[in-house]
């Protein structure tokens, strides 16, 4: 069999180098995603992070976290807000304006035209409220609508329930278990991974505008995304 006779992949553009993701403000209705400023936020972020067992327990899949203090999450923030990949933000609330947790791009290749969201968590007042669902949003238009990227990944440790769920129900696709992927805070992640491509994101894109503008509790996302478990 000759060359011409194997199989290929369809034809397809590398992007250019200097596509990345901007370090400036993503403005939506009820976030907005600002590069971190540890001055601005870092008391706001210990203080939604912080404190007690059952806000902690926000921190049990992170390689990094609880802080004991200010100062030490500080000196975690500092190093992290010069960072270009990982590229963090802070996301702030616009009913309280106030930073209500943490987002980042990373993995991020230009050429390749591909990138993940990581390291995201949040305080638990506004867990299971439309912040994630915007701040989300808000990355994936700009991955796919400005920068042209035709993959944006998700990665969580495999038992890390609330993780997998929240995947499913934005519209990423399951694509598999890495298997004794990672070790963090001296133990195995199995990494499970989603993925979702540049010709999922139009029809994904409008369903979570629908329900970013529906009154809460009347449409269910994971539904709408082809989830059969509920919200």
């Amino acid at each position: 069999m000759s060359s011409a006779d194997l199989p290929v992949g369809d034809p397809a553009e590398p992007g250019d180098p200097s596509l990345h993701p901007v370090r400036a403000p993503l403005q939506g209705e009820h976030v907005r995603l600002e590069p971190l400023d540890p001055k601005a936020y870092a008391e706001q972020l210990f203080a939604c992070s912080n404190g007690d067992l059952e806000t902690e327990g926000l921190w049990t899949y992170m390689p990094y976290g609880p802080f004991e203090d200010l100062a030490s999450m500080r000196a975690w923030l500092d190093p992290m807000a010069g960072s270009s990949d990982p590229s963090f933000f802070a996301v702030v609330d616009e009913g309280s304006a106030a930073a209500v947790g943490v987002t980042s791009f990373l993995n991020i290749d230009p050429v390749m035209r591909h990138l993940e969201l990581g390291h995201i968590w949040y305080g638990p007042q506004v867990q299971r409220t439309k912040v994630n669902t915007e701040a989300v949003y808000l990355m994936l238009r700009h991955s796919f609508d400005d920068l042209h990227y035709r993959r944006v990944e998700w990665k969580c440790d495999s038992l890390n329930a609330r993780s997998r769920a929240a995947a499913l129900r934005l519209g990423f696709t399951f694509e598999g278990i890495f298997r004794k992927h990672m070790i963090y805070k001296g133990r195995n992640r199995d990494t499970a991974w989603y993925a979702m491509l540049e010709e999922d994101w139009p029809l994904i894109g409008a369903n979570m505008r629908e329900w970013l503008n529906a009154v809460p509790g009347t449409l269910s996302l994971a539904e709408m995304n082809g989830v059969s478990k509920q919200e």
